[in-house]
């Protein structure tokens, strides 16, 4: 029998809350992520874009581009997966899942929509702005 990688946190609780907002924000991303991705991971199929490569500790850190909007993508960027595989130990180190900004503050308070896009709180006007830019070219 194969054996499989097992997955660990760099902070477990902060990427607890990350996933939790992703599934709240974005369902297809997540799905994508858990159904497809974290499979993959333990089988030993590793997607994304190599970052880094550390000889000594025979690892490389992952940059996985998660499937969403189009429009979401151009007003918060690309909701990436941020992991680390150390091949020794057999084990898949999730770190992080960006943008932190929109996710942490979708996990703290119920994000609005403004044309099908969150938008932030803090931020609120230069979303709509960037929001209403792009609807403009569009057209």
């Amino acid at each position: 029998m194969k054996e499989s990688y097992i997955f660990e946190y760099v902070n477990e609780n902060e990427f607890r809350k990350y996933e939790r907002s992703l599934k709240k924000y974005n369902m297809l991303a997540y799905k994508k992520l858990y159904f497809s991705y974290y499979p993959s991971f333990k089988e030993g199929t590793f997607l994304g874009e190599i970052i880094s490569f550390n000889e000594d500790s025979n690892s490389k850190s992952f940059e996985l581009k998660l499937p969403t909007d189009i429009m979401f993508s151009k007003v918060h960027g690309d909701i990436k997966l941020h992991y680390t595989v150390y091949f020794n130990e057999k084990i898949v180190m999730l770190d992080k899942i960006t943008p932190e900004g929109i996710l942490g503050e979708g996990h703290q308070s119920e994000l609005t929509t403004y044309k099908g896009v969150m938008i932030s709180k803090e931020n609120q006007d230069k979303d709509i702005f960037k929001i209403n830019l792009l609807k403009m070219l569009q057209k």
